[in-house]
């Protein structure tokens, strides 16, 4: 037996009410969802609010961190290839 498949809106919901001022083990309860699966959808889809008002999620703070570590590894192959291609002064 496969666990029951929510859609991203419901998801969503469960984190409002949350945010509300519910608590994990009441909507796991209130819901009939795990509570594993309450504090995973919490983790995912709480949102930060930004110093510009902006609102960010959790996941896209996760996406973009990974998208900074492939960037930071890239300037420092690039980095590292300047290295080796360019000449060296004559005056050493």
């Amino acid at each position: 037996m496969s666990a029951p498949k929510y859609d991203e809106d419901f998801k969503k919901s469960i984190v409002a009410l949350y945010q509300a001022g519910k608590s994990q083990s009441q909507l796991s309860k209130e819901y009939g969802v795990s509570l594993s699966a309450v504090s995973r959808w919490v983790k995912q889809y709480s949102e930060v609010k930004l110093d510009d008002d902006s609102v960010i999620s959790a996941q896209q703070i996760k996406e973009l961190q990974k998208r900074n570590a492939i960037l930071e590894e890239e300037n420092l192959i690039l980095k590292k290839a300047i290295a080796i291609f360019t000449p060296h002064s004559q005056k050493d």
